[in-house]
């Protein structure tokens, strides 16, 4: 794939054009007062995984609507009684589910307590998931995939419940017994990363505990440009959408903007690690650079903008850094948690 997007000077001072919603706040305010009016209940049954050096938890707890979502806690085995750890927690890519219990364990391996939050009406797609979407937009028109589904109103997006999930999940994690709820690390690749940019925009001023974020090739950022210039991936099940529904372009980019990562990131007050690939062709470096670009300059950093940096590879495409970004990113901690 060719460099396709803007040059990396230009990317270091893309900003979106976007602008965000007069009532996002009130409106996000109201959805997690929802969603905290049903209790959390989280649910830890040990499972075996086969594993010597990891302990695993099958969670259950509740996100949107009161909705049932899974997710996997791991634990070093060598974690001490009584002793906390800090927690990643982490988020899927698009069409991923949370996997199996001995899929995905590398963040315990690196000392910390790693939960993965699986991701509802997902895991079709190389990774197994375990959570419906029992919400009636789900069975609304809209173009084959999820970034369609109740786009008609804000209200029934299906992202909003996938946020709400999200934040729910945070709080889940923090409830564990061997979890620290002080020392919270949010990350995931593509939409595990958009997930991370709005969650750490949501807990900003709602949740203590989150202190970093690391989102890796960010997916769900600055909607407009991405539907525009994307030639791969989920942005194209809108463009799809639009091709039929010519008359809903302008109604879907309103509802979209409550979701855009550009706009809650901005409110973000942790420490973050970003990562963008400028052959990438599914998340363009140009929405991720306006997310990094945007994140921790709402009205908090006039006190105190947070620390933030981005990794840029310029010869991958969505695969982004992988396993060489992971050390970016354990170093990255390890600095932190050390400070």
């Amino acid at each position: 794939m060719p460099l396709f997007d803007l040059p990396l000077e230009q990317l270091r001072d893309y900003t979106s054009a976007a602008v965000p919603p007069a009532d996002l706040d009130a409106f996000w305010d109201r959805t997690i007062s929802e969603a905290r009016a049903f209790p959390l209940d989280a649910v830890f049954e040990p499972v075996d995984n086969y594993l010597t050096v990891i302990n695993t938890f099958d969670v259950t707890f509740s996100g949107f609507g009161g909705d049932r979502i899974k997710g996997w806690l791991h634990i070093p085995a060598n974690c001490e009684p009584g002793q906390k750890l800090p927690v990643v927690v982490e988020f899927i890519g698009y069409s991923g589910g949370r996997g199996l219990a001995n899929q995905n364990t590398r963040w315990a391996q690196a000392g910390y307590a790693h939960f993965i939050m699986d991701t509802r009406g997902q895991g079709y797609g190389g990774v197994s998931g375990d959570t419906p979407d029992p919400h009636p937009s789900a069975g609304e028109v809209n173009f084959a995939g999820l970034m369609t589904r109740g786009s008609g109103h804000q209200e029934e997006y299906y992202f909003r419940r996938v946020y709400v999930d999200a934040f729910r999940a945070v709080e889940a994690a923090q409830s564990h017994a061997a979890v620290d709820p002080s020392k919270v690390v949010l990350t995931g690749v593509s939409q595990g990363g958009g997930i991370t940019v709005a969650t750490a925009g949501l807990t900003a001023g709602r949740l203590d505990g989150v202190i970093a974020a690391l989102p890796d090739v960010p997916f769900l950022q600055d909607f407009p440009r991405a539907i525009d210039i994307a030639p791969r991936g989920p942005y194209l099940e809108i463009a799809g959408f639009l091709g039929r529904h010519r008359d809903k372009y302008e109604p879907m980019l309103a509802v979209l903007n409550y979701f855009d990562g550009v706009h809650l990131g901005r409110a973000a007050t942790v420490p973050a690690l970003f990562s963008a690939a400028q052959m990438d062709d599914i998340c363009p470096p140009s929405t991720v650079f306006a997310s990094y670009n945007s994140y921790g300059t709402g009205p908090s950093a006039k006190v105190s903008a947070p620390d933030k940096d981005i990794e840029v590879y310029r010869f991958n495409n969505h695969e982004g850094g992988q396993e060489h970004h992971w050390i970016k990113q354990l170093q990255f901690l390890r600095k932190l948690l050390s400070s």
